[in-house]
């Protein structure tokens, strides 16, 4: 059973975090047409001397929401989500971690290591706290650390995606966990959101379809690389970060490299820090999942929601008689 914070929302969708392309503009779209909208705490850069962008961003996010819902009472804004990434070469974290307990953010999204001090801390302001794993091993170990929920990160997924089919993935989990579950991997329509509930996930995790929306902070010539690319324009790559993620051929080529013959990165490399020499992911080297195909424009974020919406229902009605 869902919480009930992720059991009444318009679709059952999470919009993934993006690092960069994901800031205030668009979350506020995203939770106001009914879906959980979700950043990277990271995204929020100031510069030194400056106030923490964080408390800024999360103060100027509740109060549009809370302004929509005294508006539009019959049909109250998703609830949102800050994305921490835990691995140590986040300077940041536990400052971080106090802002979002400040504030109490309703939902966690932890990335790239289980640490039981964050769920606490999520649960502490009575939050949630969800995991993102690319395998059933990391999974059993988010759980046994505190996670409420896991988002099963399966190949064709932007940014640090997994190896494993989703049925592989998803199936694995279930046979031991029956909490929260997101499926995120190239999924962009509302059929493939069914699809992810059919196969046993709770709720799909979408992102890259959100790039080419008139709200991600993303330049227009990344947004333009979404609508033209498919599948085949996506490329798998452990270099830019030290993580296997999925990139754009394109950008990779646009950076002076060759997409069919990039080095291999090391995760002891893996650095947040503006002043690395390497190419930036994902300011640089473009991230996308897969399902980018089913792209066709640039639309604000209410229209793609608006579409998955009418495709989800579309889909049940055609399966299920619904």
């Amino acid at each position: 059973m869902l919480p009930p914070i992720l059991a009444n929302l318009r679709i059952p969708v999470v919009a993934s975090p993006m690092f960069i392309v994901s800031g205030p503009d668009l979350v506020i779209a995203q939770c106001k047409a009914g879906i959980v909208g979700s950043f990277p705490a990271l995204n929020a850069r100031e510069k030194d001397g400056e106030p923490a962008l964080l408390d800024a961003w999360l103060t100027r996010i509740a109060e549009e929401l809370d302004r929509h819902n005294q508006a539009n009472p019959d049909h109250p804004a998703a609830p949102f989500a800050v994305n921490q990434i835990v691995h140590r070469s986040n300077a940041r974290l536990q400052r971080d971690i106090e802002i979002c307990h400040k504030h109490r953010v309703p939902i966690w999204i932890t990335s790239l290591g289980a640490r039981p001090e964050v769920n606490a801390a999520a649960h502490d302001c009575g939050g949630i706290a969800l995991h993102d794993v690319i395998n059933e091993r990391f999974a059993r170990k988010a759980i046994e650390k505190g996670a409420d929920g896991l988002i099963a990160v399966a190949a064709g997924a932007g940014g640090h995606a997994g190896p494993q089919s989703p049925f592989a993935l998803v199936q694995e989990i279930r046979t031991w966990f029956d909490g929260p579950l997101l499926l995120s991997g190239a999924i962009a329509t509302g059929r493939a959101v069914l699809a992810a509930q059919a196969m046993g996930a709770d709720l799909a995790y979408v992102g890259s379809p959100f790039i080419a929306t008139e709200e991600a902070n993303a330049p227009a010539d990344y947004k333009r690389m979404i609508v033209e690319s498919g599948a085949e324009d996506v490329v798998t790559s452990s270099l830019f970060t030290g993580v296997s993620g999925n990139y754009l051929a394109p950008s990779i080529r646009a950076a002076g490299l060759d997409p069919d013959r990039l080095e291999r990165g090391e995760v002891s490399d893996m650095s947040f820090d503006e002043n690395s020499p390497r190419p930036k992911a994902w300011s640089q080297i473009w991230g996308s999942g897969q399902g980018i195909g089913a792209v066709r424009e640039v639309v604000a974020a209410a229209g793609l929601v608006d579409r998955l919406a009418r495709e989800h229902a579309e889909a049940r009605a055609a399966l299920c008689g619904a």
